[in-house]
């Protein structure tokens, strides 16, 4: 497992912000594929779960921006 966590590391050192958008917008795409295979009956579910996931992960990565911009005197 740590090798795979080494290979993942050297991977996104040697990406820019571009080949890490292209690499969420695959993740993304391959959710929204995912999800349409769920049976409608436990759609509720799922979303919940994936909402409270988005937020979990999206929260820590909107803070570094801010960091990130506080840091850098930027303005968005």
């Amino acid at each position: 497992m740590k090798h795979l966590i080494g290979i993942a590391n050297q991977y996104v050192r040697e990406s820019d912000w571009k080949m890490i958008a292209l690499l969420k917008m695959c993740l993304c795409a391959m959710g929204i594929m995912i999800g349409t295979q769920i049976p409608k009956e436990k759609r509720k579910v799922v979303f919940t779960g994936a909402l409270i996931l988005f937020f979990v992960t999206y929260v820590p990565l909107i803070l570094k921006l801010a960091m990130v911009v506080k840091r850098n005197n930027c303005e968005l």
